[in-house]
């Protein structure tokens, strides 16, 4: 369970550099969704 969370820690990090690194915020939101929307697809196939 440790490894889990320390992954999603690790990623969550790392969004959040690339999220400083974009400066549009529509540009933000659509690769939020894009993100979030593949993640549950592979999580849930």
């Amino acid at each position: 369970m440790r490894k889990i969370v320390g992954y999603t820690i690790f990623w969550i990090g790392i969004g959040m550099v690339i999220g400083f690194l974009i400066p549009s915020d529509a540009i933000s939101v659509l690769i939020i969704l894009l993100l979030l929307i593949l993640g549950y697809h592979w999580f849930v196939c």
